[in-house]
């Protein structure tokens, strides 16, 4: 059957390379290939296409396309060119985007400085904690840094204790349509720390609570000043925010606390927080620093101690396979920064992104608005994103990344034995499911797709304080979940023998 794709490929004249839009935009919506039946798979003749989008009885709209990874033959589309929220799938693109320009060897810097020279253990001038847009940077790594200091020589400091987040632009929270709440959505700087999330505890204590906000690891739990929790005797709403006192200042409803527990919240001041628990580890050495201060401008100083992130490779393959929304928009929005300049906001390197996927992918369809897929104004079409990863495939770097898709069975037990084999990334919000990525048929067939569903106007109904888990998502969430494996299913049997 390779071979007759071979020959069909060329008999097109090109009409269905890489970045053929037009060609994408009228593909087929039936097989270009006769219909073969795979024993162990259950897909019969009768199943088109159209047969399994309308079998899985979801709601709103479903696009998606399928196309041939060695000689790039587009194999069937369902509104191909139809752009609709890509959810987390956005992150695989970012991936290419900061493979293309930060390169898979980038490490992310994060320095001590020193304005002054060390005289006697003393630094006569102010000691800077500088951010280098690191958004793996833990409360151990500050730990790190500070004993570092101590080594350095450094007992005191003469000036004051500065921060400069100023590598990325300050970003409130990822996605202003979030609860308040989530730690998914928090705020963004060119220093932050631990996800830029911090961790709230209570405990029963006699007839009232006792509370703590840290900066936690498996080995240090640093309490912090720019986090605070009051208790207050209601039902609802479970947890308000305000900044006062140059702080985040949280209240959470007595009556959601039982007799215990904990969860992380966003902070939204996370060159603050970060300075913060950097002045706790000093003085565990020793080193007393005064009340942190921002600074928009760096000053010229002397490299005192330094920590490098993992190769952003490692990074890439954490962020896919935990689809961790912080590192997507500060990987994102450093290679914004990287490929020209600083961008002035998330939406300002969103917009690059898409610029650079249309000049070197074709993506002409698609539009971003950050590099995560949080933000439900994004759109990219299953056109535009098999044809990225048909040359990111030729290319090499994107499939390594992926974690696998495990397939199930009737039963919805994953099947180990699956003959398909499926490394893509998913995509999920709340009546918004994408899939995009590789498969593999029994016969050694590789192809690429993408499979976008939508319900707009459920999530257009949902309130925004009942964004974390609305009625109704869940259930239609696993729906688009049964298709995806069906669709899937159908290619390999179709299109894999």
């Amino acid at each position: 059957m390779r071979d007759m794709v071979t020959r069909r490929f060329f008999l097109l004249s090109g009409s269905a390379l890489i970045g053929a839009g037009d060609a994408w935009a009228n593909a087929p919506a039936t097989s270009l290939r006769p219909i073969a039946r795979r024993e162990g798979l259950k897909v019969s003749t009768a199943d088109g296409l159209k047969s399994v989008l309308q079998g899985a009885r979801l709601p709103g709209k479903v696009a998606c396309a399928v196309a041939d990874v060695e000689t790039g033959l587009r194999l069937e589309a369902e509104n191909g060119a139809s752009g609709l929220p890509p959810a987390s799938v956005a992150k695989a693109l970012t991936s290419l985007y900061a493979l293309d320009i930060l390169g898979a060897e980038h490490r992310f810097q994060t320095r001590v400085m020193a304005t002054g020279s060390i005289v006697g253990g003393v630094v006569q001038g102010d000691l800077i904690l500088v951010g280098g847009g690191d958004p793996t940077l833990n409360t151990d790594h500050l730990a790190q840094l500070a004993k570092a200091l101590k080594n350095a020589g450094v007992r005191e400091v003469k000036g004051g204790f500065k921060l400069w987040d100023g590598a990325l632009p300050y970003v409130r929270t990822i996605d202003s349509g979030q609860p308040d709440h989530v730690g998914y959505s928090p705020a963004i700087s060119g220093l932050s720390l631990n996800y830029n999330r911090v961790h709230f505890e209570w405990k029963r204590a006699g007839q009232a609570w006792s509370v703590s906000m840290d900066a936690r690891t498996e080995k240090y739990r640093p309490e912090v000043a720019t986090a605070r929790m009051k208790v207050v005797n209601r039902k609802t709403p479970v947890y308000t925010y305000a900044d006062k006192g140059g702080a985040d200042q949280w209240t959470v409803a007595s009556a959601a606390l039982g007799k215990g527990g904990s969860r992380w919240l966003p902070v939204r001041k996370p060159a603050e927080y970060t300075g913060d628990v950097f002045r706790t580890m000093a003085r565990a050495h020793g080193i007393v620093l005064s009340k942190p201060k921002v600074v928009k401008s760096l000053p010229q100083g002397k490299v005192l101690a330094q920590h490098s992130s993992a190769a952003l490779s490692v990074m890439l393959r954490g962020m896919l396979k935990y689809s961790n929304n912080l590192m997507a928009e500060m990987i994102g929005m450093s290679a914004s920064a990287a490929g020209g300049r600083r961008p002035g906001s998330l939406k300002a390197s969103a917009e690059a992104m898409s610029r650079w996927a249309a000049n070197k992918y074709g993506m002409s369809g698609s539009r971003l608005v950050d590099h995560s897929g949080l933000g439900e104004a994004s759109r990219m079409t299953p056109n535009d994103l098999v044809s990225a990863l048909i040359a990111a495939r030729k290319g090499g770097q994107l499939k390594p990344l992926l974690k696998p898709f495990l397939m199930r069975d009737a039963n919805g037990k994953v099947n180990k034995n699956h003959p398909i084999k499926v490394k893509a990334k998913t995509g999920t919000l709340n009546f918004v499911s994408g899939l995009g990525g590789f498969m593999t048929a029994a016969d050694g067939t590789e192809l690429a797709f993408a499979i976008f569903a939508a319900d707009q106007g459920a999530r257009s109904r949902i309130k925004r304080a009942d964004r974390e888990r609305p009625e109704g998502a869940r259930g239609w969430n696993r729906k688009a979940k049964k298709m995806q494996q069906k669709l899937i299913e159908r290619w390999g049997a179709v299109y894999g023998s």
